[in-house]
């Protein structure tokens, strides 16, 4: 089985065992850190696209992917119902301790309820893994919500990312379809992940592909770092 990096760091940190963070490394960038207290910020502590599309919740919410559960435990405050999952057990099991009520270990693909509002975030299209994956993806999302439902994912655009000549073209990797299809891998306390897909999609790319599976898709913010808050409903 693969090491619970996630998982086992947020269950350090909530049990007061914080020495370290998470340490990440992409196929385009140096090793960054992770920092773990981040992960557990209150909704004032958040960035402006996360305030937003909590502001925008509606309804019976699915939190995907929810890592520590911060999101999923300002909506609950606020009276909502709402169901977090994630493929970390551990992060599940700090999600229960932090007493969110609705939490399983769940990949997105076996998830079969309905809702009416689906949160994606901290770059929520990199569930999606590759460009080739995404329809799967886009398409099941289509099949989880209520009618009149909606899905509130963000992502960034990595362009800037990527060198520039004098006439300001970009220069990328060929290694890839598309300059937004990274390969992660994640290391904590001298234990490191397998390396795992996973995708930002700009703006323009995520409008396309949405309108494949029958999506509105209306641009709600845009970040400080080339990232945005998007809108897609039926």
């Amino acid at each position: 089985m693969q090491t619970d990096i996630l998982g086992n760091a947020l269950l350090d940190y909530f049990h007061g065992n914080y020495t370290e963070d998470i340490l990440t490394e992409t196929t385009i960038s140096e090793p960054d850190e992770l920092p773990l207290p981040y992960l557990f910020r209150s909704y004032d502590e958040m960035p402006l696209i996360e305030q937003k599309a909590l502001q925008l919740a509606r309804g019976k919410v699915l939190d995907i992917g929810c890592g520590a559960g911060s999101h999923a435990l300002y909506l609950q405050e606020k009276g909502f119902d709402v169901t977090a999952i994630d493929i970390s057990p551990g992060a599940i099991e700090v999600c229960k301790l932090r007493g969110i009520k609705k939490v399983k270990v769940s990949e997105l693909l076996e998830e079969t309820n309905t809702f009416d509002t689906l949160l994606l975030l901290m770059n929520g299209t990199g569930i999606f893994q590759s460009l080739a994956n995404a329809p799967k993806y886009l398409n099941h999302l289509k099949s989880l919500l209520n009618p009149g439902g909606q899905i509130l994912i963000d992502s960034s655009d990595l362009i800037y990312m990527f060198d520039k000549d004098e006439d300001g073209g970009v220069w990328v990797s060929t290694e890839s379809d598309y300059y937004g299809e990274l390969s992660f891998k994640m290391s904590y306390k001298g234990e490191i992940s397998e390396e795992f897909d996973w995708l930002y999609l700009n703006f323009n790319l995520l409008k396309e592909l949405a309108a494949k599976s029958g999506f509105q898709t209306e641009l709600i913010q845009k970040g400080d770092h080339f990232d945005y808050l998007a809108r897609l409903s039926i």
